[in-house]
């Protein structure tokens, strides 16, 4: 696997080797012995999946708050997405930055995100799936979330506005910041 360094130390991109022939291609796309090597003791318990159907399908911005903060590992199965991390660390120097890269399932990219950030993508074509894993389980009573749209946090969407596809409690999560309900 492959490396590729964001603004954020703790965030990164990882790039599956591909072994393309004629039949098609394989890669490995999670190992624990070679990732123990980029983040030693992380555990992961879960793998979630989501499938969008159209085109500016927009999830998030999420997170859970401690104990269950999550790390994540994101890739897209099917399509491509505009993927986002968001640090929520009041203690760090990138408070209410954000990382924005582009996932695709032909690419096989990931993104690893750590506890302490917030997460969230929109579907750059239709029928996107995108799996990623967790080492805490959901806790909805330590789930947090920001509006995608949130203008503190000037993230260029690759969708207007009004063109955003939300779920309902999405469409509701708070568009400014309150720091304390920030990581510490």
């Amino acid at each position: 696997m492959h490396l590729v360094a964001t603004k954020f130390p703790e965030v990164f991109i990882i790039v599956p080797r591909l072994f393309a022939d004629g039949r098609g291609a394989f890669s490995e796309t999670y190992n624990k012995a070679s990732f123990d090597k980029i983040a030693d003791g992380l555990d992961f318990i879960q793998d979630n999946r989501s499938h969008s159907v159209s085109v500016g399908t927009v999830r998030g911005l999420h997170y859970q708050t401690p104990p269950f903060a999550q790390v994540k590992l994101v890739s897209v199965q099917r399509g491509r997405i505009f993927d986002v991390a968001v640090d929520l660390r009041r203690s760090s120097p990138t408070f209410l930055q954000h990382v924005a890269v582009e996932l695709t399932a032909d690419g096989g990219e990931q993104l690893f995100i750590p506890a302490g950030f917030a997460h969230g993508f929109c579907t750059l074509e239709p029928d996107t799936v995108v799996t990623y894993k967790v080492d805490a389980y959901y806790a909805p009573a330590h789930e947090g979330g920001l509006h995608w749209r949130t203008p503190e946090l000037g993230i260029d969407w690759p969708c207007g506005p009004d063109d955003g596809i939300l779920s309902p409690k999405d469409a509701v999560l708070p568009d400014h910041i309150d720091p304390e309900t920030c990581f510490p």
